[in-house]
C-alpha cells in the first residue's frame, strides 16, 4: 500500500473518533457554519495565517454565518492523516504538501518532480494560470475540492555531517524523504539513502542520528528547529513543489451555490495574503538560522539536475504528464 493510500485509510479510521469528540464539521440549519481546518505547521506559519484570514473574511462577508476553526501544529495527525480526515468529512479543510497527493492524484506529480520549475516566480505563474486551475480540478473524483495552491519552496538539502556541493557527496547519507514516491526516487537518484518519515519525526531522528539529513524550505527548517542539529545547508533548490489547500467535497456541497462560490473566491484571495507573509517568513527564517551558525554551501545545480533526469524521464513517459510538462516549461515566469 502506498504512503498516501495508508494516509487515506488512517483518515477513514479516525473519522468516527473525531466526530465523537466534537471535531466533525459543524453545519446546523439556521446556525453558523464553522469549517474545521487542519495544518501540521504552527499557528504563526504563513499557511495557517492565510486560512485564519479566510475565516475572518468569510465571517465579515456573511455577518458571522460562515467561519473557520483551526487545528494547527499537527493536532489531528500527519499530513497523510489530514487528507483522509478531509476526504471522509471528519474535518472540512486541510493544507498539505503536494508530495502527499502524488500517488492518489497522479496529475499532481508535475508539481513535485525535481528541476521542473525555474524559480518561485515561475511556479507562481503556473499555479495562478490555466494549468493551476486544471490541477485544482483533479481532486473531485475522490471526495475533495481543490481551493488554492500555497507557496512552499524552494526546497534544499541539509545534514548533520558535512558540506555537500555535488551529488556524489550525498552518497552514504540517510536523508529523510516525505512519504512520496517521487521524493524517494529523486533522493535515491541524487546518491543518498532516502528514509521516509513524517515531518514531526525529523528533529528527533536527526538528534539521534537515525537519519543524517533532510530536505525542506527555509521556514520549515527554522520553525521545526532542525537547524539546531543539522547545520550544513546545501542550496540545491531541487524542488519548487507547492502546498495544496483542499476542502471536503461533501462539506462544500452542503452550502448554497452562492456560499460555495464565496468560499472558493475567498480561498483564491487568501493566496494574496499568504505570499507576502511567506516571503517575509522565508527571509526571517534564513536570517535566523544563519545567525545561529548554519553554513550554506552553493552547489553544482546542473550536476544535481542531471542526476535526477532518469526520474524525470520515467515519469514523463506518461503522455498526459509529458503534455503538462510542456505546458509548464513554456509558461513565462
Amino acid at each position: 500500500m502506498t504512503a498516501t493510500r495508508r494516509g487515506l485509510a488512517l483518515g477513514a479510521l479516525g473519522m468516527g473518533g473525531l466526530a465523537a469528540s466534537g471535531c466533525a464539521p459543524t453545519a446546523r440549519a439556521g446556525a453558523a457554519t464553522e469549517f474545521k481546518c487542519v495544518d501540521v505547521h504552527p499557528a504563526d506559519y504563513p499557511t495557517v495565517a492565510a486560512v485564519k484570514w479566510m475565516g475572518e473574511e468569510l465571517g465579515r462577508l456573511t455577518g458571522g454565518r460562515l467561519g473557520v476553526r483551526q487545528f494547527p501544529a499537527g493536532q489531528l495527525g500527519t499530513e497523510d492523516d489530514s487528507i483522509g480526515l478531509t476526504r471522509f468529512q471528519a474535518v472540512d479543510v486541510c493544507r498539505v504538501a503536494v508530495a502527499a497527493l502524488n500517488n492518489a492524484f497522479p496529475e499532481t506529480r508535475i508539481l513535485a518532480l525535481p528541476y521542473v520549475f525555474r524559480s518561485v516566480a515561475h511556479v507562481r505563474a503556473v499555479v495562478d494560470g490555466p494549468i493551476g486551475t486544471d490541477l485544482l480540478n483533479v481532486f473531485e473524483g475522490r471526495g475533495l475540492v481543490g481551493l488554492a495552491y500555497y507557496d512552499a519552496a524552494p526546497r534544499s538539502f541539509y545534514n548533520v555531517r558535512r558540506p555537500v556541493s555535488e551529488p556524489g557527496q550525498l552518497r552514504g547519507l540517510k536523508i529523510r524523504a516525505p512519504q512520496s514516491d517521487i521524493f524517494l526516487e529523486s533522493i535515491r537518484a541524487m546518491g543518498a539513502n532516502p528514509t521516509p518519515l513524517t515531518f514531526g519525526a525529523v528533529f528527533s531522528s536527526l538528534q539521534t542520528h537515525l537519519i543524517d539529513g533532510a530536505e525542506n524550505n527555509w521556514p520549515s527548517y527554522q520553525s521545526s528547529r532542525q537547524y539546531e542539529v543539522a547545520e550544513h545547508w546545501s542550496d540545491t533548490q531541487h524542488s519548487f513543489s507547492p502546498d495544496a489547500l483542499l476542502m471536503s467535497k461533501a462539506s462544500l456541497e452542503r452550502l448554497t451555490p452562492a456560499d460555495r462560490d464565496l468560499v472558493r473566491d475567498v480561498a483564491r484571495r487568501s493566496v494574496g495574503i499568504m505570499r507576502p507573509l511567506w516571503d517575509a517568513r522565508e527571509a526571517e527564517a534564513k536570517a535566523r538560522v544563519l545567525a545561529a551558525g548554519t553554513v550554506v554551501t552553493q552547489v553544482d545545480r546542473d550536476a544535481f539536475a542531471a542526476s535526477v533526469k532518469p526520474v524525470l524521464d520515467r515519469h514523463l513517459a506518461d503522455p498526459g504528464l509529458d503534455r503538462l510538462h510542456d505546458r509548464v516549461t513554456t509558461t513565462a515566469g
